[in-house]
């Protein structure tokens, strides 16, 4: 995936997981660990993307 897949994929992650935490808010979801998996997911995205950006600076 380049840099820009990426970050677009982020962007749609964070938004993901604000809509979970409100709605979990509301009321409360079946699976409350799928908050802590996007949360996860977003950490993962942005390791890679950092790596990739120290990479091309190389």
């Amino acid at each position: 995936m380049t840099i820009n897949e990426i970050e677009e994929r982020l962007d749609a992650e964070k938004q993901d997981l604000v809509r979970t935490n409100l709605n979990h808010h509301i009321s409360p979801l079946e699976n409350p660990m799928k908050i802590r998996e996007i949360r996860r997911n977003i950490a993962r995205m942005l390791t890679i993307l950092r790596q990739k950006q120290l990479n091309d600076k190389n």
